[in-house]
């Protein structure tokens, strides 16, 4: 097995992923980026975390030919916090995998960080998330034979990390998990689980944060600390989020909510988001 092969292995069982360190002035270029992010302004290609065109995700079923996203046009920037919402089954989710390379497009553009992902192999995939993103799953999908320490740490391995559990224990401790990093996951509750598998997320400063209801299995007082995190990520290292959620007043929180339905971009945000902007001012 090729070591591409084998991290590829790894994040498929461990749903992990690692990240490049955040650029020095992350939070001062976030700031500039949303406010031109809300005037609609053109984005020059150094300020664009994603970018969708004509984006089309379809499956083979025995019943045929499955459309789920149609002709998707998306343009996420750096250091925006952007909530995707939508009905049941309306292709929010699938539109995230794309982001992240989970899914391949049948169609059209996805590019990240100015790569193409619908050029690159699946090893190629593999490393490029490695490098640069950082997923959280609704389901947490930590390892339950590690310990909330060694499930951080893992990624932060697979990037060569000589002092990986060193900063994953970091990294538990700002998620004031401090006192259960050699727990199990079976011994710790849902927040803790989810908030374990944020830090793995973000244990190596991903440029993308991808998240998937990451609030979906829990309560609404714990939901609004794990909001709080992932925002906070923004805040400290200039981390691009985007976040699927069921919950308006969770997207709401985000600089931009796109709403999608039927496999389309309904609504965008942007329009949204410039009258928000205009009113503060």
């Amino acid at each position: 097995m090729t070591d591409a092969a084998a991290e590829t292995n790894a994040e498929t069982n461990a749903k992990t992923n690692a990240a490049m360190s955040a650029e020095t002035g992350a939070e001062t270029g976030a700031a500039s980026t949303d406010a031109a992010a809300t005037r609609g302004d053109a984005a020059a290609p150094a300020q664009v975390a994603i970018t969708l065109k004509g984006a089309e995700l379809a499956l083979s079923s025995n019943a045929g030919r499955v459309e789920i996203l149609r002709g998707v046009d998306l343009e996420i920037r750096r250091g925006e916090t952007v909530g995707i919402v939508g009905p049941s089954g309306s292709g929010k989710s699938s539109l995230l995998m794309l982001m992240g390379g989970l899914e391949r497009a049948t169609g059209g553009l996805v590019t990240a960080l100015g790569h193409d992902l619908t050029a690159m192999g699946e090893d190629a995939l593999a490393r490029f998330r490695r490098d640069h993103m950082g997923v959280v799953f609704q389901s947490f999908h930590l390892i339950g034979t590690m310990t909330a320490l060694e499930n951080v740490a893992t990624p932060l391995e697979l990037a060569g990390d000589p002092d990986a559990f060193d900063r994953a224990a970091e990294e538990l401790t700002s998620m004031g998990l401090g006192p259960r990093i050699n727990h199990y996951p079976a011994q710790l509750s849902g927040g803790e689980q989810q908030r374990v598998a944020l830090a793995r997320a973000s244990a190596t400063r991903p440029e993308i944060l991808l998240a998937d209801e990451p609030t979906g299995n829990l309560d609404g007082v714990t939901g609004d600390a794990i909001m709080d995190l992932l925002l906070g990520l923004r805040d400290r290292h200039g981390a691009t989020l985007v976040m699927v959620t069921h919950s308006p007043d969770l997207a709401a929180r985000c600089d931009r909510v796109v709403r999608v339905a039927d496999g389309k971009i309904e609504d965008d945000g942007v329009a949204a988001a410039r009258a928000r902007l205009e009113a503060a001012q």
